[in-house]
């Protein structure tokens, strides 16, 4: 059955390849092509055929039930194959539209048995429907497909046996010109393992391949009368010869588009700073004297960069931490846990009243409040108690009337002690809690 639709397949092949291309056709489309840049130059067309050889590498999986069941002989006579077994074979494609398609291929694979030097020819014929983004030179696809996949050998081997597989993979297309394509698919075949019970196995397929590419839209354009004298590429009204951007439709004088070098929606010839984003009404951007990005009519004080420090950063002028604020960021001397929980104790709230009074009185203030803890246990059980005791402080402040969006929370576990954690001492001060005003 197999050399019977091999030979159909040639036969398609042939045909094919007679009516798709003539030379004329095939000379005005490669002249056309050369005016595109290359990754546009051959990309797919609808009504395409592929038609390939390909090699590569087969690797069957240990327990692939491919072999003559014999109940005298140990597994009734299955033997696994070498692991890589060389794969050659033919595939012949019609793609209806540049995105999708279906292909046949047949191919052999010649191996030997892993635990003896017999030898075996595993084969393969199969369809499979193709998605491709046919949109330039450099083509990847997806594939899905199904069909047989048998072996032939002697009774001394695995003797002879065909079962259903199913196959998927991807890969990419390249063409190096419209009639010639390389190509690369990695692809997996999934079929039944030794004994059906035991589920499906799975041979990975390596394929590299060339194929003859002929298109019957292209041909058929081709072979309509061309129009004489001046075009238009473009259809902007500039003749091509005139048009100093004649793949781009554009305006006078030129018949180039207008431009806008720095992309802030002003075109060139209105934009006073074409190469510096701007703002209305002359496309430069807002004087900024001092440069601290807080534009000078907005700025307190345009002639002094502002201090990024997390306190009152949208005012323009240099300023320092309030004392008050200074003395709450940092580490929370104080704060204290049960054992193993995130419950506050009691004797910690005093201290976080203060922090809530200190962040009602600056409201411009953001913080992160981070949990830390020492070395002792496990790393994801500390991390998950660190985070939970600092969202515990969160949710007091929030109760205290600060405002949620002000405080974020980060566990960071025991990964950055400020002291040793061979010590006693040394892990009482890794436990803690840290405010970081943020900036």
């Amino acid at each position: 059955m197999f050399s019977r639709t091999r030979s159909v397949t040639f036969a398609l092949i042939a045909a094919a390849t007679t009516l798709a291309i003539s030379p004329d056709a095939l000379a005005a489309d490669e002249d056309e092509s050369k005016k595109k840049p290359w990754i546009k130059r051959y990309a797919p067309t609808n009504h395409m055929l592929e038609i390939g050889i390909f090699g590569g590498i087969l690797m069957p999986t240990k327990r692939i039930e491919l072999f003559k069941p014999d109940p005298s002989l140990p597994d009734q006579g299955q033997r696994p194959f070498r692991t890589v077994a060389p794969d050659i074979g033919l595939r012949f494609g019609y793609y209806p539209l540049r995105f999708f398609g279906a292909e046949l291929e047949g191919a052999v694979m010649p191996t030997r048995l892993r635990d003896a030097d017999d030898r075996a020819t595993l084969w393969a014929f199969r369809g499979h429907v193709v998605g491709q983004l046919g949109l330039w030179s450099v083509t990847p696809f997806i594939l899905l497909g199904t069909g047989a996949l048998g072996v032939g050998s002697g009774e001394n081997a695995v003797g002879n046996d065909t079962d259903i597989a199913i196959h998927f993979g991807g890969g990419v297309k390249i063409w190096v010109h419209r009639l010639v394509q390389l190509r690369l698919d990695l692809r997996d075949n999934v079929t039944a393992r030794r004994g059906v019970e035991n589920g499906l196995g799975h041979t990975g397929e390596v394929l590299l391949g060339v194929s003859f590419t002929p298109r019957f839209g292209k041909a058929k354009e081709k072979r309509q009368p061309v129009a004489s004298g001046p075009t238009d590429r473009d259809g902007d009204g500039f003749l091509d010869d005139e048009d100093k951007c004649p793949d781009d439709p554009g305006i006078a004088p030129d018949g180039c588009p207008r431009s806008d070098r720095d992309g802030d929606g002003f075109f060139d010839d209105e934009d006073k700073c074409p190469d510096e984003p701007g703002v209305e009404p002359d496309g430069c951007p807002r004087p900024d004297r001092d440069k601290d990005k807080i534009a000078d009519d907005v700025d307190k004080c345009p002639d002094v960069p502002e201090t990024r420090n997390g306190y009152q950063d949208t005012d323009g002028c240099a300023d320092q931490l309030p004392k008050e604020v200074e003395d709450f960021s940092g580490v929370l001397e104080g704060i204290e846990f049960d054992v193993d929980k995130d419950t506050i104790k009691r004797s910690s709230m005093a201290k976080l009243d203060k922090a809530v009074g200190v962040l009602k009185s600056h409201e411009d203030i953001k913080i992160e409040i981070g949990g830390h803890t020492d070395s002792t246990g496990s790393r994801e059980y500390n991390l998950d108690l660190s985070r939970r005791r600092a969202r515990s402080v969160k949710e007091y402040l929030v109760g205290k009337g600060v405002s949620e969006k002000r405080v974020t929370t980060r566990g960071y576990g025991p990964d950055k002690p400020i002291a040793d954690n061979e010590t006693k001492e040394g892990r009482a001060r890794n436990r803690r809690i840290e405010f970081v005003i943020e900036k």
